[in-house]
């Protein structure tokens, strides 16, 4: 049976990670790209994390290269490039950098994984999967973001943590970008089958879904000179398994909608059924007065972030 091979484009802290998940997971041969001008960095992790194998047990092949030769006939290819916000860099100024990485990096895709399905995780994400759909020409049911699986992600250990119960037991859903644009879908998240909503006061899971919101710049403001890794990447590498085991989970990813939700042509966060062929369902769920107009604040700002994007 032929090992599923996945690459991932961009070889910093998200990427090797994805690729330290993936090979732990046993999903396939991995090829960790970076660029040129850091020749020998990507090869250098990837013979790193190969030598753990024999340790770990699990059997994958794990290169590193500069080029994109070695990404053919890739399954899934994981984007994280682009560069970091900084200091006094401007919304505008962010996009326009990551949009001709991105753009650079679904050309490279198309051209030598044409089938592949691409998880993109670079920011800001809800403008750079439009990026990377626009300059692949893939169905858009194959290009997919990856924000929602992570926001859940902290939701759900906060939740645990605030009630005292397992992680495992503790599911949610949540619509729209990510970070303070997310829309928690409180009536929806359980603990043990249990309504969330019975076991935490109304102002503490407030407090809750606040904290999800900042999640990710609780941890910069903690790191100081770096930002989350971990997480995000345990999050892409859940989306990758679902899609190579053709497991059909429901994961909240930024897809494609059209019609669904009356969305009308952006990729916006949503529950879709993953598998072998990408996104192969997009779920609607009832919403009420509350949530509709959360999520269109959502919607209308990846309508105004995708509108900066010049290609």
């Amino acid at each position: 049976m032929r090992r599923a091979k996945i690459s991932i484009i961009g070889a910093g802290n998200v990427g090797a990670t994805c690729a330290h998940w993936a090979a732990a997971k046993e999903l396939g041969d991995i090829v960790l790209v970076d660029i040129p001008q850091v020749e020998g960095m990507p090869q250098g992790k990837a013979l790193d994390l190969f030598q753990a194998s024999p340790v770990e047990g699990f059997d994958s092949k794990i290169i590193g290269a500069t080029t994109y030769e070695p990404t053919a006939g890739s399954d899934v290819v994981i984007v994280t490039a682009g560069v970091a916000r900084k200091p006094g860099m401007s919304r505008d100024d962010l996009i326009n950098i990551n949009t001709g990485i991105v753009k650079s990096v679904a050309e490279s895709v198309a051209k030598w994984s044409p089938n592949a399905i691409m998880l993109v995780v670079s920011n800001p994400l809800d403008a750079m999967v439009y990026v990377a759909w626009r300059a692949s020409g893939f169905d858009p049911k194959k290009v997919i973001g990856q924000a929602g699986v992570l926001d859940a992600a902290r939701y759900r250990a906060f939740l645990a943590m605030e009630i005292g119960c397992s992680v495992e037991d503790i599911h949610a859903l949540l619509l729209g970008g990510h970070g303070d644009d997310m829309v928690p879908l409180k009536r929806y998240a359980f603990a043990g089958g249990i309504p969330i909503t019975q076991l935490i006061k109304p102002d503490r899971l407030e407090q809750i879904v606040d904290r999800t919101r900042k999640g990710g710049a609780e941890i910069v403001g903690l790191l100081k000179t770096g930002s989350a890794y971990y997480a995000p990447a345990s999050s892409t590498v859940a989306m990758t398994e679902a899609i190579i085991r053709d497991k059909k989970r429901i994961l909240a990813c930024a897809a494609y909608c059209e019609k669904e939700y009356r969305v009308g042509g952006y990729f916006v966060g949503v529950p879709c059924v993953l598998g072998t062929d990408g996104v192969e369902k997009i779920i609607e769920v009832e919403l009420d007065e509350e949530e509709k107009a959360m999520f269109q604040t959502s919607v209308d700002h990846v309508k105004e972030l995708v509108k900066a994007v010049k290609m």
